[in-house]
């Protein structure tokens, strides 16, 4: 693989005060070798190929902690509804309709979108996941995928066998840009027999478990009324939590509830605009910060957002927060950890989310040389409150560029675009 020599403004995200005005990354394959003052690269480091781009600044990609990705095949479908309505009456029943080769084409349009607005890795829950692991294949991003299983299903038992299979056949492939998890739905639609089950087989294969928890105040009075707990302390009670946990919600928790997830380092997942549009309550980030609760930041599904844009979900995120606590809630530095050191930890990944020697070389760039940029205050400040997809410059994943001057080398977008407007319109018209 190539040996590549960045010059640019450096965002390591390896601490506040970080960064380097006049920096230099150099990238030896996979791997970042260095990172530091312009000048710093390693003696007799000879690179194949020198980025010089003074007026970007260069920062880890950022991390989609939480997505369907394939569901952009049902954006704007089924708008401004309430989320038990728009699941039963919307979504399942298009998803119902959906192909494998329809899940393939939907998930390569959601990681052309991720590609471009700079998120070099993502944790996806949904069906026919080995048509997304293909995706991820073709498009060079790193991923953590899951079976979203809803046990009290017909098809419970056999989604849950698919997930197995997902794990042998996917996990660790793709230069280990791919790995799996288990993906059991929620609460509300898996039983604790079948949840036991899926923590058994997580434990023996080694891997973590994603779950939707505490999303809506129904899904908490549903849990309460037939188990006598909130969904935190139920499934804490039937031995969920130990091993990795991405808890994806976690809306609506009570102290002890924040204290169970932090003593059983759960991590969490912060989804604030599909949050917003499904009228689902806001998350306590702050409190769960406070109380030392990892949390990462997501898009959730692009039915239900509209868009799978990180930046946007970074300022939306911070925003929100100084309405329901205050000015000082969730400062722009804080939202770019979430959104970076706090997503690698999200997804399980090791050396990923910072630019750090002997970590994986996955990192963006964002062109800051624009009038909304002017004047540079604060780098932080302006990534999280200024900068927006249409701002990253360069895309690299384990060393290899995937988008360079914002064109795409992996993927061919009319094609995927043309191809999901054709399936969507056609699904749509067997509902019709």
């Amino acid at each position: 693989m190539a040996k590549i020599l960045i010059r640019a403004m450096v965002l390591p995200m390896t601490g506040l005060g970080d960064f380097y005005p006049e920096g230099e990354i150099v990238l030896d394959g996979e791997n970042i070798l260095s990172v530091g003052e312009r000048g710093s690269a390693p003696a007799g480091f000879v690179p194949d190929r020198i980025l010089d781009y003074p007026n970007d600044v260069f920062l880890p990609g950022l991390i989609n902690s939480h997505t369907h990705a394939a569901m952009t095949l049902l954006r704007s479908y089924a708008d401004d509804l309430p989320l038990m309505p728009w699941l039963e009456t919307k979504i399942w029943p298009f998803e119902n309709k959906m192909s494998a080769q329809d899940i393939y084409w939907g998930t390569a349009l959601g990681l052309c979108e991720m590609i471009r607005s700079g998120t070099t890795a993502m944790l996806d829950m949904y069906i026919a996941m080995e048509q997304v692991a293909e995706a991820v294949l073709a498009a060079g991003t790193r991923a953590v995928l899951a079976r979203g299983m809803i046990g009290n299903a017909p098809n419970g038992q056999q989604a849950f066998r698919e997930n197995i299979e997902l794990l042998k056949n996917f996990h660790q492939l793709g230069d280990k840009r791919i790995t799996v998890m288990f993906g059991p739905h929620a609460p509300y639609t898996c039983s604790g027999e079948f949840l036991q089950q899926v923590k058994a087989e997580a434990d023996h294969y080694g891997v973590g478990i994603n779950i939707h928890v505490a999303e809506t105040r129904d899904e908490v009075a549903i849990i309460q009324k037939y188990q006598g707990l909130t969904p935190v302390q139920w499934l804490d009670s039937l031995g969920l939590f130990g091993g990795h946990i991405a808890a994806a919600h976690c809306v609506y928790l009570t102290p002890e509830d924040m204290e169970i997830l932090a003593r059983k380092n759960v991590c969490v997942t912060h989804n604030p605009e599909s949050n917003m549009k499904l009228n689902s309550g806001t998350a306590p980030v702050p409190a769960l910060l406070a109380q030392g609760v990892t949390v990462g930041l997501g898009t959730d599904g692009a039915s239900s957002n509209n868009n799978l844009d990180m930046f946007g979900e970074m300022r939306t995120a911070s925003l929100l927060q100084k309405l329901q606590v205050g000015c000082t809630a969730l400062p722009a530095y804080q939202v770019l950890e979430m959104a970076t050191v706090g997503g690698a930890k999200v997804l399980g990944l090791d050396k990923v989310g910072q630019l750090l020697p002997g970590y994986k070389a996955d990192l963006i760039s964002v062109n800051l040389d624009q009038p909304h940029f002017y004047p540079r205050f604060s780098i932080p400040g302006h990534l999280v409150y200024s900068a927006h997809a249409g701002d990253v410059r360069t895309v690299i994943v384990n060393g290899k560029i995937i988008m360079e001057e914002r064109n795409l080398l992996t993927l061919d977008e009319q094609k995927i675009c043309s191809e999901v407007e054709t399936r969507a319109k056609r699904i749509a018209a067997e509902l019709s």
